[in-house]
């Protein structure tokens, strides 16, 4: 294993999954305020996991999201 490419390769996943997820929840809360299914004010749950095949990784991470 090449350490530094495999830390490349890791921070453009997690780049990538970054910008996508963040993409993703803005236009899903902007749509629920839009359609009247969110007020602006929640305070959200939110979960992501990363599965790492071929090995025992099966990491969650939970956070809330306040939208004040």
């Amino acid at each position: 294993m090449h350490e530094e490419t495999f830390n490349i390769n890791v921070r453009k996943f997690l780049k990538k999954v970054g910008i996508t997820a963040q993409r993703e929840i803005e236009r899903t809360v902007t749509d629920g305020i839009i359609n009247g299914n969110l007020k602006g004010n929640e305070t959200l749950s939110a979960r992501a996991e990363i599965v790492l095949e071929g090995t025992k990784l099966n990491l969650t991470i939970q956070e809330k999201i306040p939208l004040e």
